[in-house]
């Protein structure tokens, strides 16, 4: 693994292939029978919880420096959200059974569940899928990213040290050419949970189609943030900013695209520029840097070729480019970039670029600005601003999105979160992500 600030190597683990996930899934078939039954679930996960927050610091560290969330932010994000998780599914519940007329309707964990998980948020994606898997009684293989696996091995040790049964938890590493693919067609994986690209999440549902399992998929997005002629332009183009750079926007549901009232455009575009004068590059282990490297030098050449489509396509370059930042050379560092006079059907308008790019949109109507927001393959996020709330609940409603912010509402995570058309399908986190680890059985009476 590349520490994406220096470019020196900060860990290495194994490759792993078809037969390594052969004697996982093996693992947790044997251990399923007996976990789908234990009264000991709750606790253990309570134990984990507990276990990664004794080690958040550590955990922490590894991530910003896999992926170059600053520090700070990888202690709230990174590692916080994955303790939230796992304890908050020690507490979770669904009836095990219920009445229905003549019928008994009972749920029944799946049984074996193939995870395979990004590297743009690690830790929270396994947690994600692990914590509600084990909650619901199925046993678990979890093939990170190659890119970012380090805090995977440090889960691993956790759940371990919280007296988990062998075979419920199995970890292999290894290409998702390889080791993922081969758990996604797996025979006996009765479930595979996925994170990750649109492409690959393709792949996935035909691989995992011959023995016809169920398949749940969180994808790409490329998500708007719809700012209303009436809303506070302040708050609005700051947070979107925010929310299109957080953990240098590889991110599925950052808020790439920004759309404004064709007569607000030129105070948006002051106030986008102004906000993103505000994020300090540099390394993400140093306290007040803003905005770190990106996880690679393949995902920060990737970057760069959209910015240079982007002045190609003819959006205007308002901050920011496919330069390397002044001083900066050395790590994965892409420069944080705003575009105007966006066509909506361009190439960074449609497309998922994962970086610290945004893409300002002009409307002259209401009607106008939902076409825009809905007007791409994705719709796993976005965000609506007015100074009526009313209106600008109508809007979300009408936005093609799996979880809408209203005013900068704030990211639940009991809420269910996942989205729509090419976005994926399923949903993660609560009683929702839940669910999706359980099969549904009439008795009739």
């Amino acid at each position: 693994m590349i520490n994406a600030t220096t470019e020196e190597v900060m860990g290495r683990v194994p490759a792993g292939g078809a037969a390594d996930v052969d004697r996982a899934v093996a693992a947790a078939r044997a251990a399923w029978t007996s976990w789908s039954v234990s009264k000991e679930r709750a606790k253990c996960l309570t134990r984990i919880s507990e276990g990664l927050q004794a080690r958040m610091s550590d955990i922490a560290t590894v991530i910003a420096s896999e992926v170059g969330m600053p520090i700070n932010l990888a202690m709230i994000v990174q590692v916080g959200l994955p303790i939230t998780t796992f304890g908050a599914m020690a507490a979770a519940s669904l009836p095990a059974e219920e009445e229905l007329g003549a019928s008994l309707v009972v749920r029944e964990p799946i049984g074996v569940v193939g995870a395979i998980t990004p590297w743009n948020y690690p830790l929270h994606q396994v947690a994600a899928k692990v914590a509600p898997a084990l909650a619901a009684g199925c046993t678990v293989v979890v093939k990170p990213s190659e890119t970012a696996p380090l805090s995977a091995f440090i889960l691993a040790e956790v759940i371990d040290g919280a007296g988990v049964p062998p075979g419920v938890f199995n970890l292999v590493t290894g290409n998702g050419a390889v080791a993922g693919e081969a758990l996604a067609r797996h025979q006996d994986v009765d479930m595979v949970s996925f994170t990750g690209s649109t492409r690959a999440g393709r792949r996935v549902s035909e691989l995992a189609a011959a023995s016809v399992k169920r398949v749940t998929l969180e994808l790409g997005g490329k998500s708007p943030s719809v700012i209303l002629d009436d809303a506070d332009v302040v708050r609005a183009v700051r947070d979107g900013v925010a929310k299109a750079f957080i953990n240098s926007g590889q991110t599925c549901s950052a808020l790439t695209r920004m759309i404004v009232p064709r007569s607000r455009l030129a105070e948006c575009e002051d106030l986008a520029v102004a906000a993103a004068a505000t994020y300090r590059l540099g390394d993400p282990l140093v306290q007040g840097t803003r905005l770190g490297p990106v996880a690679s030098a393949a995902q920060r050449e990737r970057v760069r070729a959209y910015i240079r489509a982007g002045v190609d396509g003819g959006a205007r370059l308002l901050t920011g480019g496919p330069d390397a930042p002044e001083g900066l050379e050395r790590g994965f560092f892409v420069r944080p970039t705003i575009f105007s006079d966006v066509d909506p059907n361009s190439v960074i308008a449609q497309e998922e670029i994962f970086g610290p790019v945004l893409a300002i949109i002009a409307y002259d109507t209401e009607a106008e600005a939902v076409a825009i927001a809905n007007g791409t393959v994705y719709g796993l996020a976005a965000s609506v601003w007015s100074a009526d709330r009313d209106r600008a609940l109508r809007v979300a409603r009408q936005l093609r999105a799996g979880q809408v912010e209203v005013n900068g509402g704030s990211f639940n995570p009991q809420a269910p979160f996942g989205g729509y058309k090419q976005s994926g399908n399923g949903r993660e986190l609560g009683r929702y992500g839940l669910e999706e680890f359980l099969e549904v059985k009439s008795l009739q009476l």
